[in-house]
């Protein structure tokens, strides 16, 4: 089939290099406009722009797709079907419209499950046991169409964002590879989502990385994977913002009001919260690098000792 290819991060990118593996023809490729990044701000391809230009694919950047222009353009590819996966542009219906078999789209969470923009953070925080990608065909409303395919993947007691993304990548390459097969040879049946079992997955805030004490360990041990890499969890700690990369829920209820700490020694800092004790294994101070509980301690030159006291209304020795 003749593929027009819409992606823009790593993810996206994982997918294209499924496609470009497989028998099908990517006849062109359309990603976000490059955006600066990095201390110089220099502008910056994303991962499938320079994917594609590796192969030598026509590229195109539209600040949209509502334009007209855009739309006759694209529909010249004459595609028979255009694959969507993390574009991040809204596709008008002329658009969804244009492919002869349409427009389908690589989904990371098992729909309808959540829907939205971060559905890998969102289903960690939620602590579900698994996760997965869906392979749907689009239509107007967002991650609303039909099912072509789905494959679950569990959610580990270790998983951050960073590794589930990376295994649902090469999940949703080789479902989007299998679903292009069943579509070719008609084989495929596309099936309603259930409205009654939908969530809506919201883009990730840097507020919400706070970490509040008053929460139970378990729940912050969550929040600390869903937030890793990005935007990272953090404490206060006296006037500097402590980032906390990892950590794990210990038994035994809390010994101290939250944010103490009650516990610091190679294996980790133990702290105190609304249920249970959280031990903080991997932590960054502001111009620092992160750094294991070991090596954080002894960079200390004023001591974490117990009775320190963590969180946005506390100060050190507080």
């Amino acid at each position: 089939m003749r593929i027009i290819f819409a992606g823009t991060p790593e993810f996206a990118a994982t997918c294209l290099q499924s496609l470009l593996e497989s028998p099908h023809e990517i006849c062109a490729v359309y990603t976000q406009p490059d955006r600066p990044a990095g201390r110089g701000r220099k502008l910056t391809a994303s991962p499938v722009k320079a994917l594609a230009l590796e192969h030598g694919l026509p590229v195109r950047q539209p600040p949209t797709l509502r334009d007209p222009d855009a739309q006759r353009e694209l529909a010249e590819w004459r595609a028979d079907i255009m694959v969507v996966v993390a574009y991040g542009l809204i596709l008008p219906q002329a658009v969804l419209d244009t492919p002869s078999l349409g427009c389908i789209n690589v989904h990371a969470s098992l729909l309808p499950r959540w829907r939205g923009a971060a559905p890998i953070q969102r289903a960690i925080l939620a602590g579900d046991a698994e996760s997965g990608v869906t392979i749907m065909r689009m239509e107007a409303g967002l991650d609303t169409g039909p099912m072509l395919l789905r494959a679950g993947c569990p959610i580990g007691a270790g998983d951050t964002a960073q590794t589930l993304h990376d295994r649902l990548a090469g999940l949703g390459a080789r479902a989007l590879v299998e679903a292009l097969a069943g579509l070719e040879a008609g084989t495929l049946a596309a099936e309603p989502q259930d409205e009654a079992r939908a969530n809506y997955a919201a883009k990730l805030e840097k507020s919400e990385a706070e970490i509040h004490w008053s929460r139970g360990a378990a729940e912050l041990d969550r929040q600390i994977r869903a937030f890793n890499p990005w935007p990272v969890a953090f404490t206060r700690l006296g006037d500097r913002n402590l980032r906390i990369w990892e950590a794990e829920p210990r038994p035994g209820p809390s010994p101290a009001p939250p944010g103490t700490v009650v516990a610091a020694d190679r294996d980790g800092i133990d702290v105190a919260t609304g249920a249970g004790i959280l031990r903080l294994k991997r932590l960054q101070l502001p111009g620092g690098r992160p750094l294991p509980a070991r090596d954080f301690l002894n960079a200390q030159r004023d001591g974490f000792a117990p009775g320190l006291r963590l969180g946005a209304d506390s100060a050190p020795g507080g």
